[in-house]
């Protein structure tokens, strides 16, 4: 597993570097329509994982060669495989990358921003993006199936409190999942309640890649345009995650290599891949070969072909000691 990847084209970021801090797939939650497959490991309580100094160094390590190759890095951005606050070492990581002189994102579920330690952590990033995909209990675990343990009074009051204490640039994403949360009842409790907590930024997404589970899909072009209304209603700056992201993903080394990188969190499209083996002068061999190896696989989705690398559960990153 790759700890750093990309830079990857955002459709909120840029050009983002990717930081996997999570082993596959550690997470609070097991969403319905998670693009990075089945959560094996549902936990609420944050560990350690890597050594903090070893993620610092495999992000130096990737800055220098993307900037050595001419690439542009916007972000740095925590975006494992799993829930990045479970990482109980966050906050040193966030403080060991500070140098490097580039804004630091985390894109995280909000599921354990309620603790004190957690919020501290995210606290010290540059932008912070925090799952609010309803806020009603039930869809909210039907939807998102959090862990047991977990309640969703705790996580909102979690989330007023850090809006409050939080000085950087504070996003929301909403997920819009047909016949789970697109009832306009719903929508407006959760525009209402992102209107409260004042977030900067509230991203409405649609579930474009593979999906945990199948049969997950986008509600009809009307209740996504009625979503729309009920948001830009209530919020300052409201940005439709409703298309693929455009642009190139960035390789620097070993093309295979960055390919699993960039799949293990972020399921290609065809056309990406293609574009990405293009400009590094590489074949479709790569892809036939790792398909091969079983470190790559191939999903068809919405009349597209996506490909996805499932690293071993628990596995230590491509040069780290566990």
């Amino acid at each position: 597993m790759e700890i750093a990847f990309g830079p990857v084209p955002s459709r909120r970021l840029g050009r983002s570097l990717g930081i996997n801090n999570i082993p596959p797939k550690v997470c609070s939650y097991a969403c319905v329509y998670c693009q990075v497959g089945a959560t094996t490991d549902r936990s609420p309580e944050p560990r350690a994982f890597y050594p903090p100094a070893d993620v610092a160094e495999r992000v130096a390590e990737r800055v220098a060669a993307v900037t050595s190759a001419g690439e542009a890095i916007d972000y740095l951005t925590f975006v494992p495989d799993g829930e990045p606050t479970l990482d109980a070492n966050l906050g040193e990581e966030i403080a060991l990358l500070h140098p490097l002189g580039i804004p630091i994102a985390v894109i995280s579920n909000a599921s354990l921003v309620w603790r004190p330690e957690v919020s501290a952590a995210l606290e010290t990033a540059d932008w912070v993006s925090l799952k609010v995909d309803t806020v009603d209990e039930a869809a909210w675990r039907r939807l998102n199936r959090p862990h047991p343990n977990l309640r969703l009074p705790e996580i909102l009051d979690g989330i007023r409190r850090f809006a409050i204490r939080f000085r950087g640039t504070l996003a929301s994403e909403t997920m819009l999942v047909a016949g789970h949360n697109d009832d306009p009842g719903q929508l407006e409790a959760t525009a209402d309640f992102l209107m409260e907590a004042e977030v900067a930024e509230a991203h409405l997404a649609l579930p474009l890649r593979p999906t945990a589970l199948p049969g997950v899909a986008a509600p009809g072009a009307a209740a996504v345009a009625e979503a729309r209304r009920i948001f830009d209603e209530r919020l300052p700056q409201v940005f439709c995650l409703f298309t693929p992201e455009e642009g190139a993903f960035g390789s620097c080394g070993d093309v295979g290599r960055d390919l699993l990188g960039i799949c293990a969190v972020h399921p290609m499209r065809e056309e990406a891949v293609r574009d990405l083996l293009r400009r590094k002068g590489a074949t479709w061999q790569v892809v036939e070969d790792l398909l091969a190896a079983g470190l790559l696989v191939e999903i068809r989705h919405e009349g597209g072909r996506f490909y996805a690398h499932r690293p071993t559960a628990g596995a230590a990153p491509s040069g780290t000691d566990r």
